[in-house]
């Protein structure tokens, strides 16, 4: 099958304030057989932005495919790394990516930002 046309680029933010709209938007994708989200538009991203992709992780999973997502932005690719879910959040991401910033201390929680 062709790749589907990616339905998340118009995604700039994945946030609380739009989490569940963007889900609802990745698992209309996925069920309708996308299997790629290209997320390089994405500029604002929080805790619920890990969650949100989890989940469309697990939803390719039951449907028996995988979800490829490319092009995550540094701030997600980050978030991902501090909660430790980098690698099971997109497999197109290599050792490199989800190893801890090369120069930097282990980040914490108290580290990230509140808006």
């Amino acid at each position: 099958m062709p790749d589907s046309l990616d339905t998340l680029q118009s995604l700039t933010s994945l946030t609380v304030h739009n989490a569940t709209v963007a889900l609802e938007q990745g698992l209309d994708a996925i069920r309708s057989g996308q299997t790629k989200f290209d997320l390089r538009n994405i500029k604002a991203v929080d805790s619920a932005a890990v969650s949100v992709m989890l989940t469309w992780q697990r939803a390719a999973q039951d449907a028996g495919g995988v979800l490829e997502l490319k092009n995550l932005p540094n701030n997600l690719k980050n978030l991902t790394k501090l909660y430790g879910v980098c690698s099971l959040v997109s497999s197109t991401l290599s050792a490199d990516d989800c190893a801890s910033a090369g120069g930097h201390a282990e980040r914490s929680p108290s580290d990230l930002h509140h808006h």
